[in-house]
């Protein structure tokens, strides 16, 4: 008879491991202390930690502007907003912290522009044209410039459409363009004609023919005035030969009236020839009538060729 198989014996029990409880509290510990590194590490990164100045900034409207953005200098983050608040006077108040390191770019003549752009956020910038100046106090509070693309969108499309009414205006057939146009091109024409600038300065060929026919005649009548005049035997010529022989008539009296006075002085010096002097005054004095006479005639003369008359008036001695 065959004796019965024992049943193969249970496995023995797993051995527990030793402190169990006090690893996984450890591993706990690890995992909070690796969370609170983390969470201080960011807190630094994000500058929770540095000593900052506080800049107020004031603006009409702060749409776009959220808590945390950044304010940049020169493309780079030198500050950053805390929060937002509206003011009792209705203006909105916008508080950016700026770290004291970064707060050295910021002076008292700096700008501070708010820009919103149709596509993208909202971005707050700080210029500064002088370095020199006094550095720009804690707690300032500065009014902010607005840059809003969408809000010049109407006045874009409210000059545009002035553009296009007024080119409409401009092209239309009886506008004041197309009208001087029409002016000019008749002008033209009519620099073309035969005249040409006179003719289109006058209106028409008709008027500056008139205009050149006159001319001709005036210069007709020019030529035969200087002829008359300045031609041989003319008036410049017989104007001419009258004053020489009034200059030889003259002459001629000077000499008469230079024995007078010759005679004179011999009839005041010698009265006892006072007969004699006396019948040489007569004669002296005819002398002296016969040369007034000719210089009479020879105005006389002068007054009828010459076109400018004049009295002449001559008195006797």
């Amino acid at each position: 008879m065959t004796e019965p198989v024992a049943p193969a014996a249970a496995d023995a029990p797993v051995e527990a491991v030793a402190h169990v409880e006090a690893k996984a509290v450890a591993l706990l510990l690890l995992m909070a202390a690796l969370s609170v590194a983390f969470l201080l590490y960011v807190m630094y990164a994000r500058g929770v930690f540095e000593i900052t100045q506080r800049l107020v900034l004031i603006s009409d409207d702060s749409e776009g502007v959220i808590p945390g953005m950044d304010m940049t200098f020169a493309g780079f983050p030198i500050g950053r907003v805390q929060r937002v608040e509206l003011a009792p006077d209705g203006k909105a108040r916008i508080l950016v912290d700026v770290p004291r390191d970064d707060a050295k770019w910021l002076k008292t003549s700096s700008v501070f522009t708010l820009e919103r752009s149709m596509v993208g956020e909202t971005r707050i910038k700080a210029f500064t044209g002088m370095l020199e100046d006094a550095p720009l106090p804690p707690d300032a509070v500065r009014t902010v410039l607005r840059g809003d693309t969408s809000a010049e969108i109407p006045r874009v499309v409210a000059s545009a459409r002035a553009l296009l009414e007024n080119l409409d205006t401009m092209t239309r057939s009886d506008s004041a363009i197309n009208n001087s146009l029409a002016n000019l091109e008749a002008a033209t024409g009519r620099f073309a004609g035969k005249y040409g600038l006179l003719g289109g300065a006058l209106g028409s060929d008709a008027e500056a023919q008139k205009l050149i026919v006159t001319l001709d005649r005036v210069n007709g009548l020019l030529a035969k005035a200087d002829q008359r005049v300045f031609g041989k035997k003319g008036l410049m010529d017989d104007t001419q030969a009258a004053v020489i022989q009034m200059n030889a008539v003259l002459k001629d009296a000077s000499s008469t009236l230079k024995k007078l006075d010759a005679v004179l002085a011999e009839a005041q010096q010698v009265g006892a020839n006072a007969k004699v002097a006396t019948k040489d005054l007569g004669a002296l004095r005819a002398e002296v009538d016969a040369s007034l006479r000719k210089v009479t005639r020879m105005i006389d003369e002068i007054n009828r060729k010459w076109p400018f008359a004049r009295e002449t008036e001559l008195k006797l001695p």
